[in-house]
């Protein structure tokens, strides 16, 4: 407010001086505030350029003219919507305009997220989050295959088993020829039943030794190519080539994956288990007499329970490494820059913040300045034009008052001289 005699106040004076310098201030920053969101508008759909071209399937010029189309929509979309938040927002004087704006510069944000952003952190971080999505499959082939191979070896490790079991019966028969079993000295059913299990255990173990090469074999090709797949993540050259590579290798593994899976040999161990006791065929008792014979039942029935026991030891052992939880289902999936870059994203969040500060940058600016509007209207408030007028304003309305004078003064002579000239016509004819 004024005082009586309508002079400014002190704060009254100190509030229009500083809204006049921020008005200078704007004035200036508009000279070239348009051109600076051209700039950020361009990079911003030359980015998006790039990370659309990612995603287009290489159609020669369809392709191009499609990508550049898209980036073109982009780059204008960008200037024209920050161009009206720009000039409208901060021009809103009452509360429900600007909230409604201030929404809607919200909604845009999200929009210009969704049609570039993204695009722009694929062309930024694109190829590296494809490495990354490389490194990641390789280290889950790398716990496929030690997995893999752990269990393979548990399952060789079942021969030391087979080969105990084996020589107990070997010894049993060595026993038995000698007399000290069943009391019979030589080779008669309770030798050759012994003997006839040795054998199969001595089978069973043979198969389980000749499975050790082969899984040795593997686990090395497994490792080779898994040093060719490390290779391809961080060899030279574009991402998309050594992707195909990547891929190729990717099934020799699997491969190899399936060989190793093939070369347990616990469940082989528990079908030979279950036979074991299962199989036994029992010969003619060949005794002397009666009570030989009953000896030789007698320990062919220690015999049979020393098999049941056995067999139980070994199909609970083979069940054991049976039950070991298997290698991950592991395959390798082809991924998009574009799609690696949201995948990744916790990874790259750079990438990520300067793709979008890129796009928003201009919403910082068009917060400025709303406060800076609102801060020159508040210097202004309470104050009538004629007290905000400077000595240039002054000077600049005299001159504008001269000039309408002037051109009314030329006004009035050319209408005095029509008016003359009508009389004199008159008087003529008269």
């Amino acid at each position: 407010m004024t005082n009586q005699q309508g002079r400014l106040t002190a704060e009254e004076a100190k509030g229009l001086r500083t809204a006049k310098e921020l008005e200078g201030h704007l004035a200036w920053l508009d000279t070239f505030t348009p051109a600076a969101l051209g700039v950020l508008a361009i990079a911003s759909g030359i980015y998006t350029y790039l990370g659309v071209s990612s995603l287009l399937e290489d159609n020669g010029a369809v392709s191009f003219f499609a990508a550049v189309a898209y980036s073109i929509a982009v780059s204008v979309g960008i200037f024209v919507f920050w161009s009206y938040m720009l000039r409208l927002l901060p021009s809103m004087r009452s509360a429900g305009g600007f909230i409604g704006l201030t929404i809607s510069t919200m909604v845009g944000s999200i929009a210009i997220i969704a049609m570039s952003s993204w695009l722009n952190a694929a062309a930024l971080a694109g190829s590296a989050a494809v490495e990354q999505h490389l490194e990641n499959t390789v280290r889950d082939y790398q716990s496929a295959l030690e997995q893999a191979h752990d269990i393979a070896l548990s399952g060789q490790a079942l021969g030391r088993d087979v080969e105990r079991a084996r020589q107990s019966f070997e010894e049993l028969a060595e026993l038995e020829q000698s007399g000290s079993l069943s009391g019979t000295a030589g080779r008669g059913a309770v030798f050759r039943v012994l003997t006839q299990k040795s054998e199969e255990l001595r089978n069973l173990e043979d198969q389980i030794s000749s499975q050790q090469p082969l899984i040795e074999e593997a686990f090395e090709d497994g490792n080779k190519i898994l040093a060719r797949m490390r290779e391809l993540t961080v060899a030279p050259g574009p991402v998309d080539r050594r992707s195909v590579q990547f891929s190729e290798e990717s099934v020799k593994l699997a491969g190899v994956l399936s060989q190793l899976n093939q070369y347990s040999v616990a469940s082989l161990v528990v079908r030979a288990a279950e036979d074991l006791p299962a199989s036994v065929v029992l010969p003619e008792l060949d005794g002397r007499n009666t009570t030989v014979r009953d000896a030789q039942s007698a320990t062919i029935g220690s015999v049979l329970d020393a098999l049941d026991q056995r067999s139980r030891t070994l199909k609970n052992a083979a069940e054991d490494v049976l039950e070991m939880e298997p290698p991950i289902e592991t395959a390798y999936n082809p991924i998009s820059s574009a799609d690696a870059v949201i995948r990744y994203a916790h990874n790259f969040v750079p990438s990520w913040a300067g793709a979008i500060a890129i796009d928003l940058l201009p919403a910082v600016l068009v917060f400025v300045l709303a406060i800076t509007q609102a801060a020159i209207r508040n210097g202004r408030d309470g104050i009538s034009i004629e007290e905000t007028l400077t000595l240039a304003d002054l000077k600049a309305a005299i001159s504008a008052m001269k000039d309408v004078e002037m051109t009314m003064g030329a006004a009035d002579a050319v209408i005095q001289e029509r008016i003359s000239g009508g009389k004199s016509e008159k008087t003529d004819a008269s």
